[in-house]
């Protein structure tokens, strides 16, 4: 793990942030590199992350207020290609023509932002900087069009070679013409525009004439045809010499101008590639302002205690999988700060998901994005790390409790103050009496630290974890079992799940007492169709 790195790849993935990185509509390259690289805020850097949210609420306003608008920001968005290494070749090589051309798309996209940004306002952070001066050296006609080529005004002398060049052209053409019209008028035989003939082979007596005629040599010939051309002579090739010549003089002349314009870019090298960042910023941040805008987030009031605060939060990922199959997602609110905090419920009552969205939300913030909350209040994790399995460790051969114990032991080892601490039924593949010792001591040694820890738990915590904060999945409490029961009935084995879910209230409230599980698993057990005599044999054993 990298020093002062605040999630991991596996922290990402498993709470969420990753398929969140996935989901923003990313235009330019220059953006795709900024997402790649982005470091997110840490602790101390907490005016600079109020900053950045103020930028993207600036940017999702003003994507807000015009449709048509925003689509013309990302058609030129969209226009913009990778030239990094363009510039960085300007410094000691000629570019190309076609190198040239793209400079010239690029420029004229910054150009249009800066027209664009006088109407919209856009923060002065992902404004480019003025490059017309350069534009007008590849554009010397001032056209503005998405086209490049070494135009005549580039050079004087070029502009002379290339029509020297044309009048020659023109005097070859006008004697080819002239020897083709003599050859119509003597032997009858009309040339193409491009002053050759083709004669079918089974037209022997056609050929046989034409071997004949001084003005005209072989050229080409296959299995079905022959083809002759009008032969050259003495002015002809006088010409040709001379359009030879001119080519190559147009040719150096050509270079001498592309080295000169490449001087000119390799001079605004720097600006251009500032541009590129900014433009790469305004990118992102249209693509976090969107994505704010479709999930419905709010900007986080970022302070300086450590603390993690939300009203209403929403696992992203999953309340996108909720929605194809037509569900609801149920939001949840919590607080945690520095000190231990325990969720406890049955399986089926979404512990595991609140403890992922309270690691997605500080993540979001902390990259610099509004957050799928009602409101929120965060303070700056010097880390965040998860346990909720290592299937690498089970791969190497551990068991599933062996390598929850390896991943204890690094997060334990690495974690710092500040830290937020994510971890899923520790020790719930053990034996339930060292399982449940083993999670009172865990919470024993965190408690004590500066860190923020969430833990979920099915094991019953007693009047010894007094000290730490205990809340319960609502689940079943407040459901109404006698329509439960009914709809129960009228589903099959596979749809059950979905009543039972339906059902499930997944918000968090205060434990009560030392009975702070509660019984939903029971109740499941029973409405999936397991006996009752298992049922009250289980009370039973309850009391």
């Amino acid at each position: 793990m990298k020093q002062n790195e605040l999630a991991t790849e596996k922290v990402r993935r498993e709470t969420g942030l990753e398929h969140v990185f996935a989901s923003l509509n990313i235009l330019t390259p220059y953006g795709t590199r900024l997402l790649r690289g982005f470091r997110p805020f840490l602790p101390g850097q907490e005016e600079e992350l109020r900053e950045e949210l103020d930028r993207i609420e600036e940017i999702r306003e003003i994507i807000g207020r015009d449709s048509s608008r925003t689509g013309e920001l990302k058609e030129i968005l969209m226009l913009v290609k990778d030239n990094t290494l363009t510039v960085e070749k300007s410094k000691d090589s000629t570019l190309t023509t076609v190198e040239l051309f793209e400079l010239k798309i690029l420029l004229l996209q910054m150009e249009k932002l800066r027209r664009m940004n006088e109407t919209e306002h856009f923060p002065p952070a992902f404004v480019p900087d003025d490059l017309t001066r350069l534009l007008d050296i590849l554009d010397p006609d001032g056209g503005r069009i998405s086209t490049f080529y070494i135009y005549d005004s580039f050079s004087e002398q070029l502009a002379e070679l290339r029509q020297r060049k044309k009048e020659a052209e023109r005097q070859g053409r006008k004697l080819r013409k002239e020897k083709a019209a003599q050859l119509k008028k003597e032997h009858g035989i009309a040339l193409t525009p491009k002053f050759d003939i083709r004669v079918s082979k089974a037209d022997r007596d056609r050929i046989k004439m034409i071997e004949n005629i001084a003005g005209l040599e072989k050229s080409a010939e296959d299995y079905m045809s022959v083809t002759w051309q009008l032969a050259a002579d003495e002015s002809t090739d006088r010409i040709l010499r001379e359009l030879n010549d001119l080519e190559e003089e147009i040719e150096q002349e050509e270079f001498r101008v592309r080295r000169r314009l490449t001087a000119h870019v390799a001079g605004h090298g720097k600006m251009i590639q500032e541009n590129c960042r900014r433009i790469g910023a305004l990118d992102l941040a249209v693509a976090k302002a969107e994505y704010a805008q479709k999930h419905r987030c709010t900007v986080p009031e970022i302070v300086t205690d450590h603390v993690v605060e939300f009203e209403n939060g929403r696992h992203l990922q999953v309340e996108e999988i909720l929605k194809k199959d037509g569900s609801e997602y149920c939001p949840i609110s919590i607080g945690l700060s520095d000190g231990v905090t325990c969720i406890t419920g049955a399986n089926m009552g979404g512990k595991t998901i609140s403890l992922k969205l309270s690691g997605l939300v500080p993540l979001m913030a902390q990259y610099g994005m509004p957050v799928p909350c009602d409101s929120a209040r965060i303070g700056l994790s010097s880390s965040v790390r998860i346990l909720i399995g290592d299937s690498q460790s089970v791969e190497r051969g551990l068991s599933s409790f062996g390598s929850e114990m390896e991943e204890l032991k690094r997060m334990l080892d690495e974690s710092q103050p500040r830290a937020l601490l994510l971890i899923d039924e520790i020790a719930g593949g053990t034996n339930p009496s060292e399982g449940l010792a083993l999670t009172r001591s865990i919470i024993d040694h965190l408690k004590t630290k500066a860190y923020i820890t969430l833990m979920t738990t099915h094991y019953e915590l007693g009047p010894a974890e007094e000290d730490i904060v205990k809340l319960q999945v609502t689940g079943l409490a407040d459901a109404d079992f006698s329509q439960l029961d009914t709809q129960l009935k009228a589903a099959d084995a596979r749809g059950r799940i979905d009543v039972i879910r339906r059902h499930m209230n997944y918000r968090l409230r205060p434990a009560g007492g030392g009975d702070n599980v509660p019984r939903d698993a029971l109740h499941i057990a029973q409405m999936l169709g397991i006996g009752s005599d298992i049922i009250d044999r289980a009370k039973e054993y309850l009391t």
